[in-house]
């Protein structure tokens, strides 16, 4: 092993995820080195002393490989500037780091760390801003300590970082004390990671706290997988495949979970089942409230429903059928129901006749969606306001990580709509349902053969099953002229039957001998600009999988490098496996309830507001690596700031999968289809892409993979009971 001792010149590569660096380093004797590692908080202007060895790299030459690094302080008035004004330290540019320096001299870090009152000696630095200097420089030492403790334990840094976030100066500690914990709290931890990090603190195989974690880890993978419980033979089989220890002692361990209440153990159809009890208070407690609001007593007698339909339908000009007329009058006069049906069968002319109905007798109502796109669509083609459900119930009032709407804080409309239920999970719904009030009206409209939510439950599917509210399942198609073949076609799908495909019209079918040649295909269609239009707002590409030639990932890095290529006036930014670029068409992966947003309406004014959703679509206007940050131009004219930090919430979106596009429409949908594992491949996946778009489809690829999708009616088992939550208190409930 070599020491070396020298200032960071610059950081010429980092990866964010793992904390690998490439940096330029001046020894000094002046020789610039570079030097590669694991060496995640190093900052330009910093002296470090690195140990390791050269190393011969067969692209880059020499390199200094270190294995370890000690912070210095700096040797220079120069590089002490430098170093404060690197970023790491909140509230210190490049103009307060030489006021610092110039005041304090050498003296500087000594300062900061034992004396920082003495920063209000500085001029422009008020006593906010010193304590702001303050807690982020000693921050800065303590995560460091932090990210290079847990890096032993196999922890990556950005996985450290989070936990740094959690528990501050304390994470070491709880990793060591409760490794498990950590499935729970750090996104993209299992199980099997904690487990490692708990055999080297000496937690032994058959230990009960690796067993109570090991059966409580299954049922966490579970929900994840879309399930709200296992049956108690499943979840033994998983927990013992996953421990490897006594199938007794797992047995035990799962019996004392159940006994001291830390799950819940209930009976379902035939079998049994183990929830984790949060899980079964909310199917529960969904049960419950749906059958309360479904048993209110809503229609009032006094009104002619009948003269109000004929009118509405000659102010709107639309005559309704026969279908559709029913389930407005049971919209209307039901507690709680279902519409459920297929593109072009009427879903939103019936949500658009009961609206106006409920506004013509004074009554109020809310609209509402599970993604903002959703929302959005479904506000422009009622005329009705619309939004996000987290928005109806408040999520993150005052700062808090929580829906403000609840039954101490309920909700006050007479009717409220969901439109989208297939997408709606568990938790939302139970969130959803504590917020009404008795005699709401509930009208849940959605498409029951579209995919499951990506959360936990079947909530739409069980409710239907429970078959103790209302449902309305349209038939007909009635906007034939509207959507031509793409609604044929959908029921087609839907009924295993081959879809009816061209070589030109609103339904096209391009055959494609490889993988290979549908991917360039694919990048013509985007590029070619004679088809729907606009790329960016028209095109939406979708793929059944994230890998392979036609997954996501490749198709976006393909599609971006033909439709914004690296230019020198583009700036980027690398992130994981992505490349940000200005000019990117981007997506928002996961609700942010707290970026800030401004939108310029047409006569100028200025429109303020906070929250962008899983779904939204938009292009990156501006880059700043100086300021770390990205500015994003959403298709909804909203322009919101992002955070270098802030960048796991976004991914490229010229192509997205089949379960991102759910809730959205677009005018052009184009699907590269080859054959794939039967667990991907299905009717129903295709079905829903096929229902995203507007005015235009174009599969691409394999006749016999678009077949196969067609033939395969798998659906992957979801172990939900909120049906039989449903019906088991209904016969409580009988007399």
């Amino acid at each position: 092993m070599q020491e070396i001792t020298g200032q960071i010149n610059r950081i010429i590569f980092r990866n964010e995820e793992n904390g690998w660096t490439v940096l330029e380093l001046i020894d000094e004797t002046g020789e610039e080195i570079t030097a590669v590692g694991t060496l995640p908080l190093c900052a330009p202007g910093e002296r470090v002393e690195l140990c390791g060895v050269y190393v011969e790299h067969h692209s880059y030459g020499r390199q200094f490989k270190a294995q370890s690094c000690v912070s210095l302080a700096p040797a220079s008035l120069e590089a002490l500037t430098s170093y404060l004004s690197s970023g790491l330290i909140k509230g210190v540019g490049a103009a307060t780091a030489r006021a610092i320096v110039e005041h304090f001299g050498m003296d500087t870090l000594s300062v900061l760390e034992n004396d920082p009152a003495r920063l209000l000696e500085i001029s422009g630095i008020g006593r906010a801003r010193a304590d702001t200097i303050k807690q982020s420089f000693f921050e800065q030492r303590a995560m460091r300590d932090v990210v290079m403790r847990l890096q032993g334990y196999g922890i990556t840094v950005r996985q450290a970082m989070q936990l740094y976030q959690l528990y501050g100066a304390a994470s070491a500690i709880r990793v060591e004390e409760d490794p498990y914990s950590l499935v729970q709290d750090v996104e993209g931890i299992g199980f099997k990671t904690a487990d490692m990090i708990a055999m080297r603190v000496g937690v032994e195989q058959n230990a009960r706290q690796r067993l109570r974690a090991g059966v409580t880890c299954m049922l966490l993978w579970a929900r994840q997988e879309g399930h709200t419980y296992l049956p108690r033979d499943v979840l033994l089989r998983g927990a013992m495949d996953m421990l490897s220890a006594d199938p007794v002692l797992v047995e035990e361990a799962l019996d004392e979970l159940i006994i001291d209440g830390s799950l819940h153990y209930t009976a379902v159809g035939d079998g049994d089942a183990v929830y984790l009890r949060a899980l079964y208070r909310m199917e529960a407690g969904c049960a419950a409230k749906l059958l309360e609001l479904n048993r209110q007593p809503v229609c009032d007698a006094t009104i002619d429903m009948g003269m109000e339909l004929q009118s509405l339908e000659r102010g709107l000009a639309i005559k309704l059928a026969p279908q559709q007329r029913e389930a407005v009058l049971q919209g209307l006069a039901s507690g709680a129901m279902v519409i459920t049906g297929g593109p072009g069968t009427g879903k939103t002319t019936i949500i658009q006749f009961i609206l106006h109905i409920m506004q013509r007798l004074g009554l109020n109502f809310a609209l509402c969606a599970p993604t903002g796109r959703a929302a959005r669509r479904m506000a422009e083609a009622t005329g009705f306001e619309g939004c996000t459900i987290h928005r109806l119930l408040e999520y993150g009032g005052e700062g808090r990580s929580a829906f403000t709407r609840n039954e101490e804080n309920p909700l006050f409309f007479d009717m409220v709509v969901v439109d989208e239920m297939s997408m709606v999970d568990l938790p939302l719904f139970f969130a959803l349902l504590r917020a009404l009030p008795d005699g709401t009206r509930l009208v849940m409209v959605g498409d029951a053969d579209q995919l499951p939510p990506v959360g936990a439950g079947t909530v739409l599917h069980d409710i239907i099953q429970s078959g103790l509210v209302n449902v309305v399942r349209l038939t007909e198609i009635y906007r034939q002229a509207d959507r031509g073949n793409i609604a044929k076609n959908a029921r087609r799908i839907n009924e295993g039957k081959a879809p009816l495909m061209e070589a030109e019209g609103d339904f096209m079918f391009v055959p494609c001998s490889t993988q290979e040649q549908t991917a360039r295909e694919v990048i013509r269609i985007c590029a070619s600009g004679s088809y729907a239009g606009d790329a960016y707002r028209d095109i939406q590409v979708l793929s059944p999988m994230k890998k392979g030639v036609l997954g996501v990932q490749a198709m976006n890095a393909r599609i971006q490098h033909a439709l914004n290529p690296p230019a020198p006036h583009k700036a980027e930014r690398e992130h994981l496996d992505n490349i940000f670029r200005e000019g990117d068409k981007v997506m928002q992966v996961k609700n942010n309830y707290r970026i800030e947003w401004l939108r310029t309406g047409a006569n100028g004014d200025a429109e303020l507001g906070a929250g962008v959703y899983n779904g939204d679509l938009g292009v990156i206007t501006r880059i700043d690596p100086i300021e770390q940050s990205l500015d994003i131009l959403f298709d909804d004219e909203r322009q919101a700031s992002y955070t270098f930090t802030q960048l796991d919430e976004l991914g490229l979106a010229y192509c997205i999968s089949i379960h991102k596009s759910q809730g959205s429409e677009f005018p052009l949908v184009v699907l590269p289809i080859f054959s794939g594992p039967p667990v991907l491949m299905t009717r129903n996946l295709l079905y829903t892409a096929v229902t995203r778009a507007r005015t235009q489809v174009i599969l691409l690829g394999s006749y016999n993979g678009v077949m196969q999708m067609v033939a395969n009616r798998r659906m992957r088992k979801r172990y939900s009971a909120l049906w039989a939550q449903m019906q088991a208190l209904a016969a409580a409930l009988t007399p």
